[in-house]
């Protein structure tokens, strides 16, 4: 396995770009860090992170949802709001390139915004779901974004037009399990990686975070294109932690 030992953000996108043209099967995996040059708050950055003004286990926990509704809209209609309006940025697209040219089989995201589709990219396995959607959580009616704007009764909850239960948006809360389809689509991904892409994201919420490890498992390579520290560095065969914009501009011109 290559092992870093460069400086420069041109040649590490060099080595990069090599790892990427050797490579028959290399998928991303991004979180949250991908998004912020859109303006969308990543969750732990100190200062600005969006955990740090709420606690999380309070606003986006099943439980919270199923006990406190109003509090927990709350919370995540302004953000559903702020979501709506946000246009990809060059790294999302970078990645749209990469697929388009064929040298990228897959986007694995975390993320919830829809960047990557919007960018362009066609094969997004959204782990832990999207925006785009809310279910009713009595009768499974399901409704787009726009349409759950037109839910909300006098308290502030999205109600179903139909049966009256609490709708909720198809996005994984904690103590929620990750779709099953779409879990098994990402393994079976990092199971045949010679190289995965780790971009923007910390790497330690699991079952996710274990993804790299499957790769690393098979004898593949990884590289981490994120700001601060992981629990893979040690382990990645490229670790760029500029600006996630930059580094990849960077990689995709060293193609």
């Amino acid at each position: 396995m290559v092992r870093q030992v460069t400086t420069t953000t041109e040649t590490r996108a060099r080595q990069l770009a090599w790892l990427i043209e050797q490579s028959e099967c290399t998928v991303a995996l991004t979180g949250a860090g991908i998004s912020v040059p859109s303006g969308i708050p990543d969750f732990r950055s100190p200062g600005t992170g969006l955990w740090e003004k709420v606690n999380p286990m309070e606003v986006a926990h099943i439980d919270a949802f199923r006990r406190d509704p109003v509090r927990f809209w709350s919370f995540y209609r302004p953000r559903l709001h702020s979501l709506d309006g946000i246009e990809p940025n060059p790294a999302h697209r970078v990645l749209a390139q990469l697929e388009q040219r064929e040298l990228l089989e897959a986007v694995i995201t975390q993320n919830i915004d829809m960047l990557h589709v919007k960018a362009g990219s066609e094969r997004v396995i959204e782990v832990h779901g999207s925006i785009r959607t809310g279910s009713c959580q009595r009768c499974g009616a399901r409704y787009s974004l726009a349409e759950i704007d037109e839910l909300f009764d006098g308290e502030g909850v999205a109600v179903c037009s139909s049966c009256e239960g609490n709708v909720k948006p198809d996005v994984v809360l904690f103590g929620e399990l990750l779709p099953a389809d779409a879990m098994a689509d990402a393994e079976s991904l990092a199971a045949r990686a010679d190289l995965m892409l780790c971009i923007g994201s910390s790497l330690e919420v699991y079952p996710v975070a274990g993804l790299p490890s499957v790769t690393l498992g098979r004898g593949g390579s990884i590289a981490v294109i994120t700001q601060g520290p992981t629990p893979f560095d040690p382990d990645a065969a490229v670790r760029m932690d500029g600006d996630v914009v930059g580094d990849l501009e960077a990689v995709l011109a060293a193609l």
